[in-house]
């Protein structure tokens, strides 16, 4: 399974466990739905339920033959790419001013 980014460079997670930056290749040995987190400095953190298809020569009973009767090794490759959304980045002046609001709503509350 190989998973990019745009752009590259973002620390991939599969299933909570880190495997690299993108591009990265990692093997598998189960189909199912992977979580997948991309996380990069200046982009909002990414987490997605990837599918991984089962392939048909993966599929009871075309396995038993696929995996025990052919004379080569089948190999299955995903490939997954995901665009990283840059982070809004708020004024100071809006942050200033949420602060003040806040501070002034739990001076009312005493």
């Amino acid at each position: 399974m190989t998973i990019r980014s745009i752009p590259a460079g973002a620390l991939v997670k599969v299933d909570g466990d880190e495997i690299g930056y993108t591009p990265v290749s990692v093997d598998f040995t189960y189909y199912a739905t992977r979580e997948i987190t991309l996380t990069k400095d200046g982009y909002e953190t990414q987490t997605v339920m990837q599918k991984v298809k089962t392939p048909w020569y993966q599929v009871f009973p075309l396995d038993a033959v696929s995996d025990n009767l052919l004379p080569f090794e089948v190999t299955n490759r995903h490939d997954f790419t995901y665009q990283l959304q840059p982070k809004v980045v708020v004024p100071t002046e809006e942050l200033l001013n949420r602060g003040n609001m806040l501070r002034n709503e739990t001076q009312i509350g005493q």
